[in-house]
């Protein structure tokens, strides 16, 4: 079970070992259930793309039919947490601390919607933890659902193209790009990780 959960934390590892499926099956968790945001979303994202250009026969998918499937499994996410959210409500924010769940992850996405009401789901696509919590608040506060779909449409292909596309460009330009991941990964952890942890302190300061 360890090895399990450890292969989920690893884009590489997921792509290698669980193929395509395990591929949409994260990108799903991670925008669609609470205990999902631990998972790599954009360095996952990244290693599809970048291997559909330089490993084709690792993805066994054309670069269009990839990008594709992950934008249903990102709209698909967001469409359960919505779901979700507003099942659960109000027992959210009452809900206790524990090891998959933190209320404060609630806290910095609920200061997203303050500042950027429904565009939150765009912009939070980019920002991991609010990538997951971001469709349960929506469903939680209860936004219009055609409203919400429209913002999640919207943020889905902008991710996942995005990112998607920029790594497949570089996988077909620059091959030798593969021996360069450690750095581009903790560069992209590094350029999400600020919107978060000013969010954070701007929270706990308030």
């Amino acid at each position: 079970m360890f090895d399990f959960f450890k292969t989920l934390t690893d884009p590489e590892s997921i792509i290698k070992y669980g193929g395509l499926a395990l591929l949409l099956f994260v990108i799903f968790a991670e925008t669609g259930l609470f205990v999902g945001f631990f998972l790599p979303g954009d360095n996952l994202v990244f290693i599809a793309g970048l291997l559909c250009a330089i490993k084709p026969e690792l993805m066994n998918v054309s670069f269009p039919v990839l990008l594709i499937s992950m934008m249903l499994a990102a709209i698909i996410g967001n469409m359960f947490g919505f779901w979700f959210g507003k099942k659960a409500g109000d027992t959210l924010h009452k809900r206790k601390d524990s090891f998959l769940f933190r209320k404060r992850h609630i806290e910095i996405t609920k200061s997203y919607y303050e500042k950027h009401g429904g565009k939150t789901l765009i912009l939070g696509r980019f920002l991991p933890i609010i990538r997951t919590f971001a469709p349960i608040l929506a469903g939680a506060i209860k936004i219009d659902f055609k409203k919400f779909m429209l913002y999640n449409v919207i943020g889905s292909v902008l991710w996942i193209g995005s990112i998607g596309s920029i790594a497949f460009y570089l996988g077909k330009q620059f091959p030798q790009v593969e021996n360069y991941l450690g750095y581009i990964f903790i560069t992209l952890i590094a350029l999400t990780a600020i919107p978060i942890v000013t969010a954070f302190l701007k929270n706990k300061k308030n």
